[in-house]
């Protein structure tokens, strides 16, 4: 078990990170980030990938959460307060009890992580994404129907951000991602590792339910809205998702599940 540290005083310096967290996001900050929730925080106690720094948990939960206590490195702080201070520190009511501080890893290249994946690996490619519950869906889906990768362009969200973290159920921690560089063609750097390249758009000239993809394949999703460039259509196989009249798009995460499955149950 870490060694628990009580803490009683919400402008203690130890819990800094921790403090008015809604106000103000550690992601981008000496690399850390802010997980929420037991589940998690389960996520990323068995992360290969990402370092526990510190804990922050209310009192009452200890007892309960000792199982998942027992899996953290002895060295990580485990800091313990009364419901009303942790409240105080945080800045709202932190119904779930449990904060923890985590440090990402070096993520790769694009590049280097398609060249680890399988012959017959599905990709999702996120262009624009900057809403961070759409982020976290996507992630979440990706690890449902078992994608090899998520990959995003320089001008998506932080997926490490504390809500996207929260609405991947922890799986932002899991499936491996990498951001394509400043300036790189997502299009040219998927067709070089031997992906098939589909585009989703409600003009798409194919159905989804008609594709029968071989090998590896990526799809790309741009923001909800504008979509993806006509550009980047007009250099890939354009798919739509058939739709009721009168209704010509989804959700940006309820898009990714639903092709996910179609993919994926190859």
């Amino acid at each position: 078990m870490p060694l628990l540290v009580p803490v009683d005083d919400p402008l203690d310096p130890r819990i800094a990170d921790f403090r008015d967290i809604r106000e103000r996001d550690l992601v981008g900050r000496r690399d850390l980030f802010v997980a929420e929730g037991e589940v998690v925080l389960s996520v990323l106690a068995g992360s290969p990938r990402h370092e526990t720094v510190s804990l922050l948990i209310d009192a009452r939960r200890i007892e309960a959460l000792a199982p998942l206590l027992e899996r953290l490195a002895p060295e990580v702080p485990v800091h313990v307060a009364a419901r009303g201070v942790v409240d105080a520190i945080v800045g709202f009511p932190l119904h779930r009890g449990i904060l923890a501080i985590g440090r990402r890893g070096t993520l790769p290249t694009a590049s280097a992580l398609l060249e680890t994946l399988a012959p017959d690996a599905v990709v999702v490619a996120a262009l624009g994404i900057a809403n961070h519950d759409n982020m976290g869906g996507l992630f979440r889906n990706a690890a449902a129907f078992g994608a090899g990768a998520v990959l995003m362009d320089a001008t998506c969200c932080d997926p490490f951000y504390r809500k996207a973290l929260r609405v991947s159920v922890g799986h932002v921690l899991s499936v491996p991602q990498a951001r394509f560089g400043l300036g790189e063609d997502p299009v040219e750097t998927l067709a070089r590792h031997g992906f098939e390249v589909l585009s989703l758009s409600p003009s798409g000239a194919e159905r989804l339910v008609d594709v029968r993809p071989h090998g590896r394949v990526a799809f790309l999703l741009g923001t909800e809205g504008p979509g993806l460039p006509e550009a980047v259509l007009a250099r890939t196989r354009a798919v739509r998702i058939p739709m009721a009249p009168g209704v010509d798009s989804l959700n940006v995460a309820t898009t990714s599940g639903i092709v996910l499955h179609h993919l994926c149950v190859r």
